[in-house]
């Protein structure tokens, strides 16, 4: 018997508007998170090229907690296991922003201990041989330096971070999985609508890594 399946585009075209009010969501949830995440990752990052092994410790684990375990199961974590522990429940719009926090803050320690490890000691040598000292050495010739080197992996995170996002309808947040779930319930198109709900995402994420390469291109990241 053949399929009687028949792909319309005229329900992808109509899903459009139901899907709209997602995107919001969708960005406030991740560069909501990725904001936070960031001044995370400098912190974590910092601390895991410290010579205090007392200070390296928990940062290591953090990282390995946040990096061997799922988004999914932290956002599931955060929405149903902390509200156990606070006695009072959490917004399911702050728990997505506050899983892509932690999250991303495990992979930007990383990326921030990479970039400063990546900068020659020389450097750091000669500014302390001009009279800075090691925070103003750290300040104006690091991290400067560094910071340029970690736009390429930190452009990568975001993006990660925006897809991640389509996980959180677990949560019932009303990003853009969770509008197209919302709509598909009263349309029965699933295949017309995620079809959308994907073009969607890569516009998104297209958008940032075109701005990304325009970086590049003016010599603005990297080397």
């Amino acid at each position: 018997m053949e399929p009687s399946f028949e792909f319309n585009w005229e329900a992808t075209i109509n899903s459009i508007p139901h899907l709209l009010p997602g995107i919001p969501y969708t960005l406030l949830i991740s560069f909501g998170g990725l904001a936070i995440g960031f001044f995370i990752g400098i912190f974590f990052g910092l601390l895991r090229i410290s010579p205090l092994r007392w200070l390296r410790w928990p940062a290591i684990v953090y990282v390995e907690v946040f990096r061997g375990t799922p988004i999914l199961v932290q956002v599931l974590f955060i929405f149903y296991g902390l509200p156990q522990l606070l006695g009072s429940p959490i917004n399911a719009l702050v728990a997505g922003i506050a899983a892509i926090a932690v999250n991303s803050g495990a992979y930007i320690s990383e990326i921030v201990r990479g970039g400063v490890q990546s900068i020659e000691r020389g450097q750091r040598e000669a500014s302390l041989s001009l009279g800075l000292s090691r925070t103003q050495s750290f300040r104006y010739v690091i991290w400067p330096q560094a910071f340029r080197r970690m736009i390429p992996p930190l452009g990568n995170q975001s993006i990660i971070s925006i897809k991640d996002t389509s996980l959180f309808s677990v949560i019932g947040v009303g990003e853009l999985v969770r509008q197209g779930q919302v709509y598909i319930a009263s349309t029965f198109t699933a295949m017309e609508v995620y079809l959308m709900v994907a073009i969607m995402y890569l516009a998104i994420t297209w958008t940032l890594s075109i701005i990304l390469r325009q970086l590049e291109n003016k010599g603005l990241v990297g080397q």
